[in-house]
């Protein structure tokens, strides 16, 4: 990477440095803390990064780094940690810490633990983890990691889960760099730094172009000799505030050219052609190499005697093209320069000297991540069985250490070659032909969170199979096809494949693979609504899978045979199915069919409104996931939102909110299984924020949960502010977006209408106490529309069964809204609402009682509606519903049914005591002519206003407004 010279004066780093000084004063007072160092190639950031170090080690910390290699489209997994962890190894003080945590010693080569599948890489996250916060606790600590713009996925991963853990307390900083200009739209480091820059102890550090005058001191500072303006000037000039560039515009200046090349790699070319024909010789071999290159791999490459070798390069160091290492490496001072040289090879030198490499990598004794390098100098040198068969050997070790990303990579580079190697050059073994291979790539994709990409390569292993392919393998094939699909709502394709796949393989004599093609098929069959075919299937899968002893595939089907049982899973019968599958599924090993199945008996628990009985299933299932290192996976995902959604329910907020901060500091990508309830508290609570980010959630790619909360917030909100084409808007889409492809509306789609129907109703009848008739008429009919929504999913719902008591007490308060809407409020349905959310949830069934309350003063009975207002008020004053308390205090005040004037029905006011017209104040408040009228009628009915100017005249006299200020001044 281009870099000032660490000898270099530092200069106009004042405020970075300060910044960073305070950060490392907060990391040894126990206060974690990462800095992201941005800037472009040769601006300098290593140069800072040296000078943090050793005002670090001044402080008595210990400061470690790791560097990022580019390897092109492969990477080496883990390289800059496999670094970090290198030297702590190699620290006397930091054994204990090394020896507590042996699954990392899986990365140098020591280890014994298998990291290769998903539980295997958390431990070996949660063991790097560890070894650093121990060696934090034994030395303040500074990791740095240099050059992330070439980081592999894995290190990628790696660093997300590190600063989203936050090892918070402990004696640690994080510092990466990164070159911002490498950044393009589709670099894989963007979306990371996204993610990473939310966090609270992440900060980014932008190292911006050197102002002139500093460029002028460090060219200065750098030359003994005194210089002329003129030549100090044009320096300035070209260098435009980079560093590095001063530093070899300033080296090219005594050349015989004579002259200053435009660009930089000129200048860098005309430095290298100043060595000797020798020193040339082992620079162009180590370009090859890649950034850093050891010594004795080198001497081997470029031919030349030990005396020659170390001539030339003594003679590139003292140049400054090359730097020496401590562990007998020698690296390219700056990527740009390595770069330059590389270029500047003729094509057929270039195929040489990578061959030259690869044949070295794969001589005795050579590391088994020397299979990645190996593979990428194949590759460039034309060599296409070697690099098929190094493809695949790079890919092994990357499944053994957990990297599914690199060994996706690696899979699909073999992929690519295939057709290109001669049959009888290609490795043989099991499992090695062109469709496993894809298979495999597949689920390496799918492990990586590539759901997409591993539906793709799945479908190419599909169009591989030949006509005599054999049967179990057809059918594997698409099996993994239809479970892959259904991961990404492609539902219909999925039963279309899982049927294919069950008719390729006959039921007797039986077999694994047809069991687990029936059980892929249950759940396809399901998800379209084809409920016989998956009944008939499932009961004899399970007798297969019975005489099979196939327990893991006996849970499954028995977690999927619950769901018809009288109550699905919230019945007794259901229940029980749930707790043998989770017994089978424990017994046979597979976390996975056992986190199903305690997801399901919480969440039948919570829809029975069992929330005290639903908790216990809860800690178990996320206990499991956390001994097992599943936490990130799907079903303790839902596990995590729902007990923020009980603590929620309950009225335990202050729990929810600190819950679902430390859920999304371990799981900063988790969106809206981490985020929704709080959004939900933060909502009630009136904190302006929550609807922003809603609509954050809604940003990327399509995510199920993220739009279900999204929606939760957005309609209530827009209720909220009284705003009811917004309201039905947000409610109608968020429907529409989560329906399946069987046509199903989800179970929220109650919830999601009863929000919307308050502000029709609102609206409604505001327009009815305006005199406007028709305009109430044209919210009746929504409203209509929408509680009949409400009752067909309530009455079947996404099981075909009616809902429990959660779904049947937010069609209560639908059916409530919707008379209100029609006739006004009544007594007798919103007491129903209040009786029907007495299953547990404390801030809606307060709500409801204040509609109740508001239905008592329109019946005559004051006092016992001020009874229930003041009830309200306690209740939301102990959550912190602060919109909430204040309409309870306004009513339990004798104020009108309607409650005190709403944030925006008091910017509407304001804009009438100006004049405006109901579309003046739409454009000015960006809403529609037809919502400000709303506004406008709800204010008179408030005001007991029979006018737009009996009103203004009202809002002066009790103080709501004050007179615009004079423009004559």
């Amino acid at each position: 990477m281009p870099q000032a010279s660490s000898s270099a004066p530092l200069v106009g780093r004042d405020a970075e440095l300060a910044r960073i000084g305070g950060v490392l004063e907060r990391a040894r007072a126990g206060q974690f803390r990462a800095v992201l160092l941005a800037g472009d190639a040769g601006v300098g950031k290593t140069r800072v990064l040296d000078e943090a170090g050793k005002r670090a080690v001044g402080a008595g910390m210990t400061v470690v780094t790791g560097h990022c290699v580019d390897l092109g489209d492969v990477g080496l997994p883990y390289l800059p940690f496999t670094e970090i962890l290198g030297v702590l190894a190699a620290d006397e003080r930091f054994a204990p810490a090394v020896a507590a945590h042996p699954v990392v010693g899986r990365l140098l080569g020591t280890g014994t633990e298998s990291v290769r599948d998903a539980d295997g890489r958390l431990r070996l996250f949660e063991g790097m983890a560890g070894l650093l916060a121990d060696v934090a606790d034994a030395a303040p600590l500074l990791v740095v990691l240099e050059d992330l713009h070439w980081a592999d996925q894995s290190s990628r991963d790696l660093l997300r889960f590190l600063l989203g853990r936050g090892v918070l307390g402990r004696r640690l900083a994080v510092f990466a760099s990164y070159r911002a200009d490498d950044l393009h739209r589709r670099h894989p480091l963007r979306p990371l730094l996204a993610e990473l820059v939310r966090l609270p102890a992440v900060e980014r550090l932008e190292l911006r172009p050197l102002a002139d005058s500093d460029v002028a001191r460090l060219v200065r500072a750098l030359e003994r000799r005194p210089l002329p303006d003129a030549t100090v000037r044009r320096i300035v000039e070209r260098a435009e505030g980079n560093a590095f560039y001063a530093e070899e515009l300033l080296a090219a200046t005594d050349t015989e050219s004579g002259g200053v090349p435009s660009g930089l790699a000129d200048v860098l070319l005309i430095r290298f052609e100043q060595l000797s024909d020798t020193a040339q010789q082992v620079l162009r071999t180590a370009a090859v190499a890649g950034r850093r290159v050891g010594h004795d791999l080198l001497r081997d490459a470029v031919g030349l005697g030990q005396d020659a070798l170390e001539a030339a390069l003594r003679e590139a160091v003292g140049r400054q093209l090359l730097v020496a290492g401590d562990d007998g490496t020698y690296a390219f001072r700056h990527a740009l320069a390595r770069e330059a040289v590389y270029a500047d090879l003729l094509p057929g030198e270039r195929a040489r000297l990578h061959g030259a490499f690869a044949r070295l990598l794969a001589g005795p004794g050579q590391p088994a991540e020397s299979a990645a390098e190996r593979a990428h100098h194949y590759r460039e040198s034309h060599d296409l069985a070697e690099a098929l068969t190094a493809s695949l050997e790079a890919a092994d070790h990357a499944q053994r250490v957990g990297a599914p990303a690199e060994e996706q990579r690696h899979l699909e580079t073999a992929l690519d070659l295939w057709p290109a190697v001669a049959a009888r050059a290609r490795p043989s073994g099991r499992d090695v032909d062109r469709v496993s291979l894809t298979l495999r790539a597949s689920a390496a994709a799918a492990h990586a969170g590539e759901l997409h990409r591993a539906v793709a390569l799945t479908r190419s292993a599909l169009a591989e199979l030949g006509q005599d392919a054999d049967s179990e393998l057809a059918a594997r094939v698409r099996y993994t096809l239809a479970g892959n699909l259904m991961r990404v709502d492609s539902l219909s394709a999925a039963y279309a494949y899982s049927s294919e796949a069950l008719a390729m393989i006959p039921e007797e004599p039986p077999s694994r693979t047809w069991v687990w093609a029936a059980a892929t098929h249950v759940m396809a069959a399901r998800y379209v609504g084809e409920n016989d075919t998956a009944l008939l299937v499932a009961r004899r899968a399970l007798q297969v899978a019975e005489r099979l002893r196939v327990g893991d595939a006996q849970a499954d089907l028995l977690i999927s045979l619950a769901g018809f049982d009288t109550g699905g899973r919230r019945g007794p019968r259901g229940r029980e199915r749930l707790v043998r599958a989770r017994e089978l599924a424990r017994s046979s090993g597979n976390a996975a069919v056992e986190l199903r199945a305690l997801f399901n008996l919480a969440m039948g628990c919570y829809e029975n409104g069992e929330l005290a009985e639903c908790v216990p299933w809860l800690t178990e299932g996320l206990d499991r996931a956390r001994r097992a290192g599943l936490l990130s996976s799907p079903y303790p995902l839902e596990m995590r939102y729902l007990r923020l959604l009980v603590l929620q329910v309950l009225g335990r907020w202050d729990e929810c909110v600190r819950a679902a901060a430390d859920d999304a500091e371990v799981l900063p990508a988790a969106g809206g299984y981490t985020a929704g309830p709080a959004l939900y508290v933060l909502l009630a609570r009136g904190d302006g924020a929550a609807a922003d980010r809603a609509r954050a959630l809604l940003e990327g790619p399509f995510d199920w949960m993220a739009t279900l909360v999204a929606g939760i917030v957005l309609t209530d909100a827009a209720a909220l502010r009284e705003d009811p084409e917004d309201a039905v808007r947000w409610a109608r889409s968020t429907v529409s977006a989560l329906v399946d492809e069987a046509g199903t509306r989800p179970d929220v789609t109650v919830r999601l209408a009863a929000l919307a129907l308050s502000a029709v109703a609102d609206a409604a009848a505001g327009l009815r106490r305006a005199g406007d008739p028709e305009g109430a008429r044209r919210w009746t009919g929504t409203a209509a529309e929408l509680v009949e929504l409400a009752r067909a999913v309530a009455v079947h719902g996404e099981d075909d069964a009616p809902q429990g008591p959660e779904g049947q007490a937010w069609l209560a308060r639908a059916e409530a809204e919707g008379v209100r809407a029609v006739s006004g409020p009544d007594v007798a349905a919103w007491s129903a609402a209040v009786t029907a959310f007495g299953y547990g949830d404390v801030y809606e069934q307060a709500r409801c009682r204040l509609r109740y309350a508001e239905a008592l003063v329109a019946a005559g009975r004051r006092e016992e509606a001020a009874a229930e207002a003041r009830a309200v008020r306690e209740t939301a004053g102990r959550l912190g519903a602060v919109p909430l308390r204040e309409r309870a205090e306004a009513l339990a005040g004798g104020g009108r049914p309607a409650g005190a004037l709403t944030a925006r029905e008091r910017e509407v006011l304001r804009l009438l005591a100006l004049g405006r017209s109901n579309r003046q104040i739409g454009e000015e408040l960006f809403i529609t002519g037809k919502t400000a009228s709303v506004h406008v009628s709800n204010i008179l009915a408030k005001l007991g206003a029979s006018s737009r100017g009996e009103a203004v005249a009202v809002a002066y006299r009790e103080g709501l407004i004050t007179p615009e200020p004079s423009a004559s001044g």
